[in-house]
């Protein structure tokens, strides 16, 4: 049996992060090389303060709950300097946390929702393809070693995400649900999603075939 039983697999959403941490840009196509989507954190907001504690690192929702709202550098910039913190911001990307591409399945994330007992949105887990399947889909280390085709492309699943506070913000007002992290951390390992490496480059829309090879 295919590890993820995947049926009627299908690509619900599409989205790319252009600064890191701050405001997706969804999209109904777009070209994957072996860097991931292109345009996809092509910039990262620094910090720049002597003193801090992450001087030289990216700036991070863990810094502030609202920096994923801002859709532009001044709002993040602003918000952080009454905070007292300086950023950069550095472009030279992509800047990534571990691998290229993200993908959440619809499967895991309403498992989620019963541990919690809310409605979650994707966007709370910032991935870059959403999937929505018909069937029953396997725990994400069920996919590790395996690869996913979505249009002309196909991705190596590398492991599964690693979660922390970020996740436990909604995505319009920054408001933190600490049960979401907690339901995690308890019952899902602290994981949600599957890391990907691009093996074959192409393109891929919304609406394409999900399919495990």
């Amino acid at each position: 049996m295919i590890a993820g039983r995947l049926r009627a697999a299908t690509l619900a959403a599409l989205w790319r992060y252009p600064v890191k941490g701050m405001r997706p840009e969804p999209l109904a196509r777009v070209r994957v090389g072996e860097r991931g989507l292109e345009g996809d954190r092509g910039s990262a907001l620094f910090v720049a303060s002597d003193g801090h504690a992450r001087t030289a690192k990216t700036y991070r929702g863990k810094e502030d709950n609202l920096l994923h709202t801002f859709a532009g550098e001044g709002a993040a910039r602003a918000a952080a300097a009454a905070a007292g913190i300086a950023l950069e911001l550095r472009a030279g990307g992509p800047h990534f946390d571990a691998e290229p591409v993200s993908v959440l399945f619809d499967a895991w994330l309403r498992e989620l929702e019963a541990l919690v007992g809310i409605a979650l949105e994707p966007l709370r887990f910032r991935p870059n393809l959403y999937v929505e399947s018909a069937g029953a889909v396997s725990a994400e280390a069920a996919f590790v070693g395996h690869a996913l085709e979505i249009g002309g492309v196909r991705l190596r699943v590398v492991s599964p995400i690693l979660r922390c506070v970020t996740t436990t913000y909604d995505v319009v007002t920054g408001e933190p649900e600490p049960a979401v992290l907690r339901a995690l951390a308890q019952q899902r390992a602290n994981v949600m999603g599957v890391y990907c490496r691009v093996e074959r480059p192409g393109e891929i829309a919304v609406g394409d075939a999900v399919v495990e090879a």
